[in-house]
Order: C-alpha cells, then structure tokens, then sequence
C-alpha cells in the first residue's frame, strides 16, 4: 500500500462505515425499476444508493480532517500544510515519506526544495483525494 492509499484509508475509511453516502443522480437512474403502467413511480430511489455505494461514494474530508485534528490534541493546519495533514491522520509526516509520496504522485521538481514540494504536494493530494471520492473544498483545488 502507497502512501496515498494509507491516507486515503485514514481519512476515508471511518467515514464509509458512519456517514451516509450521496449519489449522483445519473447512477441512479439505471438502478431503478421502470414505473409499471398502472401505477405512479415507484418511491424506490432509496433503495439505489445502497446498491451502488461503492462506486459513487463521497465522503467530505473537512468533517473527518477537522475532526482528526481534534483527536490529535495538537494545533494542525490541514488545510495549508501536508505535513499537518498526514500529522492528523497518524502518519509518519517525515521528508522521507513526502519524498516518497511526492513520487507516487508525480512530482518532477526538485525534492530537496522542501517547501515548494509540499505545497505541491497539498494541492496534488487534494486534487487526487477529489478524484477518488472526497469532497473537497474548492479553495483546496486551486
């Protein structure tokens, strides 16, 4: 498991457990029994989010992130810093494994500018959090 999947799994895997999970309306669709001719539409749409759960899953990360910082008992600013983030999660926040992360997700620069990385950093591991299912606040994709 990459360093991406580890926070990822951090972040997203209690919230599959204990939140609900919003779908998008073009998934549901085909999910859904055709209405028969002699009644109105079937009130089943509830049905269909159980039913293609794990492929349209969002989980937004401000809660969970917010929430993990709490726990730490230490003062974390996710929202800036890649080194918090993985801080809040319970992650070795080391170069070592920025360097590593940095790697997987295709950072070009130079790792040994420590402050450019990680600010590239931020912004490639929310963009890729995006993509794989987290709500991300917009300000956080620029």
């Amino acid at each position: 498991m990459g360093i991406f999947d580890k926070i990822k799994h951090a972040i997203f895997g209690e919230a599959k457990a204990a939140e609900p999970v919003a779908v998008s309306p073009q998934q549901t669709e085909p999910a859904q029994a055709p209405a028969s001719p002699s009644a109105a539409p079937s009130p089943t749409p509830a049905a269909a989010p159980a039913q293609s759960k794990p492929a349209t899953a969002t989980v937004d990360i401000v809660p969970l992130l917010d929430a993990a910082v709490k726990k730490s008992g230490q003062k974390l600013d996710w929202r800036r810093s890649i080194v918090d983030l993985m801080k809040a999660v319970g992650m070795d926040a080391s170069l070592t494994e920025r360097k590593e992360l940095a790697a997987e997700l295709g950072y070009t620069g130079d790792t040994n500018d420590s402050a450019k990385m990680n600010m590239w950093l931020h912004k490639a591991l929310m963009k890729r959090l995006s993509e794989n299912g987290g709500r991300v606040p917009a300000d956080l994709l620029d």
